[in-house]
């Protein structure tokens, strides 16, 4: 951590799905002054997210659940998502084969890395690392569908890529993973 940081105070507020605190710093600004910033911050762990991609179909894989908090901000009943998960201490290309035979029933070899994220770094301390990968129906090993245990409800939807966008452009596609891994595939030419 940098000298330019110092930790006040931290008052763990609740533990739950992750945990929530309560964190007071002094920071030196940018035009050396110094300032005391006191802030919630939320820490339910690191996650992995991937795009998978048939090239020979020319489409892409994602699933739909029902996400309570997205529902409770918005009235959505599901959203539409890459496929992702929390890391639970494991390496992040590990545990993205695992979360998408648990949430896809498609066993993938290797993924490929693309970048680290903060998706609402003002709030949130987890960081996301995003891969690509292409799959195929040959691919199929199980059900898929989510783990009953972590009360997963999953359906599977392969659009073309160009599908995919316009759903982007209708508002039906709010998730900020998927709609920047959908882009970086149109961006690459992925498909």
């Amino acid at each position: 951590m940098s000298d330019a940081i110092k930790i006040l105070a931290r008052e763990i507020i609740s533990r739950g799905f992750g945990v929530l605190q309560k964190v007071t710093v002094r920071r030196r600004k940018f035009d050396a002054t110094s300032q005391e910033i006191s802030r919630e911050v939320y820490d339910s762990g690191d996650g992995a997210a991937i795009l998978l991609y048939d090239p020979d179909r020319r489409c892409v894989l994602l699933v739909r659940q029902f996400r309570l908090a997205a529902w409770l901000s918005s009235g959505r009943e599901s959203l539409i998502e890459v496929c992702a998960g929390k890391l639970e201490g494991l390496d992040p290309a590990r545990r993205i084969v695992m979360e998408v035979e648990e949430e896809t029933g498609f066993g993938i070899k290797e993924p490929r890395f693309l970048f680290e994220a903060f998706m609402s770094p003002g709030v949130f301390s987890e960081r996301l690392s995003f891969f690509v990968a292409p799959y195929s129906p040959a691919d199929k090993t199980g059900g898929g569908g989510g783990l009953a245990d972590d009360n997963e409800d999953i359906q599977i939807l392969e659009p073309t890529l160009d599908e995919a966008l316009e759903m982007i452009a209708r508002g039906e596609i709010v998730d900020a993973k998927t709609i920047l891994l959908l882009n970086y595939a149109r961006l690459t030419q992925l498909l």
